[in-house]
């Protein structure tokens, strides 16, 4: 059987990376702290980063990270219609220039093996982007497809995910 005729068997067991690489993880949870706090530097909007982490999770087909940020991002505040309509974005009128240009520039980053990342793509980002905010972009996506890979081929059960609770006037 191809890999691409595989079905899932939950019975088999798969590796506990965190557990068994806890060093790594740790480098992977690392990277993706320093990658919020550069987008929060940047002053790029926490709702953008949401919208990017869901659409290559979308697009890698990883359920759990589907899951766990369309659960961060309504717990924020999202609405549902944005959220069902990100696989169809660009026939939506819901999204604003700069989540539209985030979007191509995520796709172009987890399809990079689809003939790479298009210089119109770049330079649309470019347009509605500051520098120090396209490479937060550009690392938020980077981060969500090496967490899919992570997620999907450890297969990370999706649905038992909870947004932490807010305190109080936070």
């Amino acid at each position: 059987m191809s890999t691409q005729q595989a079905t899932i068997d939950d019975s088999a067991p798969r590796v506990a990376l965190k557990q068994l690489t806890p060093a790594v993880s740790g480098a992977m949870g690392a990277l993706h702290r320093e990658a919020v706090a550069a987008a929060e530097a940047a002053g790029v909007e926490p709702a953008l980063l949401e919208l990017v982490r869901i659409r290559a999770s979308q697009i890698n087909g990883c359920a759990f990270c589907i899951d766990m940020h369309t659960k961060d991002t309504r717990s924020r505040g999202e609405t549902e219609q944005r959220i069902y309509a990100l696989n169809a974005w660009q026939e939506t009128p819901f999204f604003s220039d700069r989540e539209r240009a985030a979007l191509a520039l995520t796709e172009a980053v987890t399809l990079v093996h689809d003939g790479r990342v298009p210089d119109a793509v770049y330079r649309a980002a470019e347009q509605v982007f500051k520098e120090d905010e396209l490479a937060a972009v550009i690392w938020a996506a980077v981060v969500i497809n090496a967490y899919n890979r992570i997620a999907i081929t450890t297969r990370m059960a999706a649905g038992g995910y909870q947004p932490a609770v807010a305190a109080p006037g936070g």
